[in-house]
C-alpha cells in the first residue's frame, strides 16, 4: 500500500491529509482521511520537517504495517544523505524500513539529489528525490503516475483534502 501525504498550515492548526493506493497507476484511492494536529511547531526556514514531521507521525501509524511506500510533498535530501529534508527525516523516524519518494513542485537551491521529472504538458518539472529505492525507480513511478497534468491525480487529491477538510 502506498501513502501519498500533505499538511495544510493554519493559525492554530494544521489538517494532515492521507490517501492510500495500490499502484502507481491507480486513479483512485482506496481509503482516505485528514488528521486534525493542534500543536504545530512554528516554520523556521531551513528545519521545516520540524513542523511537518509531527504532523505525519500523526497521521501515519493506524496504517503503518500495511505500508509499503509514502510520499511527501516536499524533498528527501537536501544534499547528501547527512542532509535530511522532510522525507528524510520521516525515512529514519521510519526505522528505514518503508521507503520515502518527495515530490517537490520548485527546485530546492541546494545539492538535494533529485531527478527532474516532466509530465503532461507542462514544461515544468517535478523534482523528485527518495530514501529506501532508488532515485531512478522513483522518478520512473512518479512519471507513470495517473493523470495528464504536471501533477498526479492522487497527489493532487490529497493536496485538495488538507485543503478542504480545514476548519
Amino acid at each position: 500500500m502506498i501513502a501519498a501525504t500533505d499538511v495544510q498550515y493554519h493559525d492554530d492548526h494544521a489538517i494532515a491529509a492521507c490517501v492510500l493506493f495500490d499502484d502507481w497507476e491507480d486513479a483512485t484511492p482506496s481509503h482516505a482521511w485528514t488528521v486534525r494536529v493542534d500543536e504545530v511547531a512554528e516554520y523556521v526556514p531551513g528545519q521545516f520537517y520540524k513542523r511537518e514531521l509531527p504532523c505525519l507521525l500523526q497521521l501515519l501509524p493506524p496504517v503503518l504495517p500495511e505500508l509499503t511506500l509514502v510520499i511527501v510533498d516536499g524533498y528527501v535530501w537536501l544534499g547528501d544523505e547527512s542532509h535530511p529534508g522532510l522525507g528524510g527525516h520521516l525515512w529514519k523516524a521510519l526505522e528505514q524500513e518503508i521507503p520515502v519518494v518527495g515530490v517537490a513542485k520548485t527546485r530546492f537551491v541546494g545539492a538535494a539529489p533529485v531527478a527532474e521529472v516532466v509530465r503532461g504538458e507542462s514544461s515544468n518539472p517535478l523534482f523528485v528525490s527518495a530514501a529506501g529505492l532508488s532515485l531512478s525507480v522513483a522518478a520512473e513511478a512518479v512519471r507513470g503516475m495517473h493523470g495528464a497534468f504536471r501533477l498526479p491525480t492522487l497527489l493532487k487529491r490529497v493536496d485538495s483534502l488538507c485543503r478542504g477538510r480545514a476548519s
